[in-house]
């Protein structure tokens, strides 16, 4: 009985030097807390009321502002994070554009639209697909039959899909690896009247990915608006001639 109790008086002054010890750092650095403001959620402040029937609501209030602040800290945290993402997205997309202005014809540009884009843009399919009758099309094109694009875009010029199975008829054998998808319209326009230049048909940029929150409906559509609008610049330029 004599050694516990010895081991238990032990015990409790080591206990109470660590506490004089805290006292006297907190002493030396009253700054502390400035320096370290999330100490002030894990210490417990004492009740301003030693009575039982009295409500200390100012506890409450604290918890209540520390959860609140856990709260904000979180969303500044996800903002940041999302703002860096699209950052690096629109540092991507750049890179496509000036790969595409780069490329000189056509034949040079659906190999940035199969090649580089989905590596650039970390895709796992990139392609450019046009509505046509005869149901051919120039190698690297995806044809399609009229209406096509009206049936997969609506009125609308651009559209985002997220866990969403990919159609066949646009992205063939890779459609169901694709979890999520997005299509832009692509309209070349009217050609210049030469009877060399071949018709400028309807047509759209096909991406897709096997993760299926590449794309989603909440996402903005303005990149993938303008990189549309470059490919249709350039296809524009660089559509094949009619055979004489």
């Amino acid at each position: 009985m004599t050694r516990k109790t010895e081991s238990a008086d032990r015990d409790g002054g080591a206990q109470r030097v660590d506490e004089d010890l805290v006292v006297a750092y907190l002493a030396e650095h009253p700054d502390l807390l400035v320096r370290r403001p999330e100490l002030l959620t894990k210490l417990v402040p004492p009740s301003r009321f030693d009575g039982d029937s009295v409500v200390d609501l100012q506890k409450v209030m604290i918890r209540r502002l520390s959860e609140e602040l856990e709260q904000m800290k979180g969303c500044a945290e996800h903002l940041i994070a999302t703002s860096r993402n699209n950052m690096s997205i629109q540092s991507r997309t750049h890179q496509v554009v000036m790969s595409m202005l780069a490329a000189g014809d056509l034949e040079k540009l659906l190999r940035v639209v199969a090649e580089d884009m989905p590596a650039q843009l970390d895709l796992d399919i990139a392609l450019l697909a046009f509505e046509t009758v005869e149901g051919e099309m120039s190698p690297g094109l995806v044809a399609m039959s009229p209406g096509s694009v009206e049936a997969a875009l609506g009125t609308g010029d651009v559209l985002l899909r997220s866990q969403r199975s990919a159609d066949p008829t646009i992205f063939g054998d890779a459609a169901t690896l694709i979890n999520s998808f997005a299509l832009a319209r692509i309209v070349p326009g009217a050609n210049d009247g030469s009877p060399a230049t071949a018709p400028r048909p309807l047509g759209m940029l096909a991406l897709g990915s096997r993760h299926d929150r590449t794309f989603h409906s909440s996402q903005g559509t303005e990149l993938l608006a303008f990189l549309a609008a470059v490919l249709e610049d350039c296809i524009g330029r660089w559509w094949p001639v009619s055979p004489s």
